[in-house]
């Protein structure tokens, strides 16, 4: 499937499966996850940071898809505003630094349970959210606590590909790939 299995506890084929199968909404942190965590401030105060396109594509794909793509950032930043706007993305919680709460606040609002909701965190803030999900994933270069308490760790680090994986995994197990490509297929 592209990802590596649980690291913290063993999920069995089947269990993995059927955690993706109910997967309805896609909720990412930005740094780390969406970006490598590097954070450029130029002399003027303005923030930068990279984001890598293959990512974007596949958040573009998995929204074509029915799945709704959902931002939640502790930080607060018009990069991410830019970046969510160009994908698409339509809910974007910034400036959360309880989590916990704005995903409760997200579930109420949309009517899903957390076992519908796959996240993907990398840092020990994520925690809370990861351990409430029906489908919790970080990245391989994620900090120790969080590769040992998630479902699923990607191949790639953060920002360089991960959520691809991650996008291209619940699309193919959900039986949603083929009619995707159907349009880049000759």
């Amino acid at each position: 499937m592209g990802l590596e299995g649980k690291t913290g506890a063993d999920l069995h084929g089947a269990e993995l499966i059927e955690k993706i199968r109910k997967v309805k909404v896609l909720i990412l942190d930005v740094d780390g996850v969406l970006t490598d965590g590097r954070i450029i401030i130029s002399d003027d105060g303005q923030e930068t940071k990279s984001f890598n396109v293959r990512d974007g594509h596949g958040l573009k794909l998995i929204q074509r898809a029915g799945i709704e793509v959902i931002l939640l950032t502790g930080r607060k930043s018009k990069v991410v505003e830019h970046r969510a706007r160009e994908l698409g993305i339509k809910k974007v919680y910034q400036g959360a630094l309880d989590k916990l709460s704005v995903f409760n606040e997200i579930l109420a609002a949309e009517g899903l349970v957390p076992g519908q909701v796959a996240y993907a965190g990398d840092d020990i803030v994520d925690l809370p959210v990861l351990s409430r999900v029906g489908l919790s994933i970080t990245v391989s270069d994620a900090h120790d606590e969080v590769l040992r308490a998630v479902d699923l760790v990607t191949k790639n680090p953060g920002g360089r590909g991960a959520i691809r994986e991650v996008c291209e995994m619940i699309l193919k197990t959900q039986g949603k790939w083929e009619d995707l490509m159907g349009r880049y297929r000759a």
